[in-house]
C-alpha cells in the first residue's frame, strides 16, 4: 500500500500519527547527520596531534676547549652509553651501596677516548655499558674499610686508577641494551673472568676480543684478571683525585 492510500483509508488523526512515525523513520541518523560529540572530539584531537611539531633533538655539551684533567659527566656528552652503576646500589662484590647517587664522571681526556671507542663499537651493533667510572678517593677509603684486601680492592693510600679518572667497568650491549656474554657477572673473581683464559664458549671468546681489541685500538689497556677492567693509557700517572659530584 502506497503512502497517499494509506492517508485515504484511516482517520485524520491516525493519519497524522502514521506521519509523523513515516517521517521520523526516514530522518537521517546521527551519524549521516556528522557525528556524535565525542567523534567530533576525537578529530579535532587527531586534527592537534597532525599539527604537533616534532620533538626538538636533544643537544649535547662540547669538550671543545676543556682541559683534558677536568672531569665532566659523561652523558652530558652523549646519549650513546648504556649504564649499571654497580656501586650505588648493593648488588655488587661488597654487598653494599658506595655511591650516593648513579653517575659516571671521568676526565675529558678518557672521554673523548671513550666516545671514539664507541662510536667503532656501533658500526657492530654493540655499545658501551658502565658498571663503574671514576671513584672519588673517599669511596676508596669506603671500600677498603669494607674489604680490606689488595687483591680486590686497592689500597686508597695508594689509590686506583679509577681514582685518578683514568678506569672504567664496562661491558657491551647491543643498541637495543641486551648485553653480550662475557663469561661471567661484573666483579667476579675468579679464572673464569681472566682475558687468557680460553677454555669458554667460542661466543664468550669473541665477545672478550671484541671488547678488548677495540678498546685497546683507543688507547686503553685491559687488565689480565678482569674482563671487564680498562685504564686509558698514561693515566696512571696523574693524581689521586676526591672530585664529588652534587647528587639531584
Amino acid at each position: 500500500m502506497s503512502y497517499k492510500n494509506l492517508t485515504k483509508s484511516v482517520t485524520p488523526s491516525i493519519a497524522i500519527l502514521v506521519c509523523i512515525l513515516l517521517f521520523s523513520c526516514r530522518e537521517k541518523p546521527s551519524s549521516e547527520k556528522g557525528g556524535n560529540d565525542s567523534t567530533e572530539k576525537a578529530a579535532e584531537v587527531l586534527d592537534g596531534i597532525s599539527e604537533k611539531k616534532p620533538m626538538p633533538k636533544k643537544t649535547f655539551k662540547s669538550l671543545e676547549g676543556l682541559a683534558d684533567s677536568t672531569f665532566v659527566r659523561l652523558a652530558d656528552f652523549s646519549d650513546g652509553f648504556a649504564y649499571d652503576m654497580r656501586y650505588a646500589t648493593d648488588n655488587n662484590f661488597l654487598k653494599s651501596q658506595v655511591y650516593d647517587c648513579a653517575e659516571c664522571y671521568t676526565r675529558v681526556k678518557t672521554v673523548r677516548a671513550l666516545l671514539a671507542a664507541n662510536k667503532e663499537f656501533e658500526k657492530s651493533g654493540v655499545k658501551i655499558k658502565f658498571y663503574d667510572c671514576y671513584r672519588p678517593n673517599s669511596v676508596q677509603y669506603k671500600m677498603w674499610k669494607i674489604v680490606p684486601n689488595p687483591q680486590y680492592v686497592a689500597n686508597p693510600v695508594k689509590g686506583s686508577i679509577h681514582n685518578k679518572g683514568g678506569a672504567v667497568d664496562i661491558t657491551l650491549v647491543t643498541l637495543e641494551g641486551e648485553e653480550l656474554d662475557m663469561g661471567t657477572d661484573f666483579d667476579f673473581f675468579g679464572k673464569r673472568a681472566y682475558h687468557d683464559n680460553f677454555d669458554l664458549p667460542q661466543e664468550i671468546l669473541d665477545n672478550r676480543k671484541l671488547l678488548k681489541e677495540t678498546m685497546e685500538k683507543h688507547s686503553f689497556w685491559s687488565t689480565r684478571t678482569e674482563w671487564w677492567h680498562y685504564n686509558l693509557q698514561g693515566a696512571h700517572k696523574d693524581p689521586i683525585a676526591n672530585f664529588k659530584w652534587d647528587c639531584d
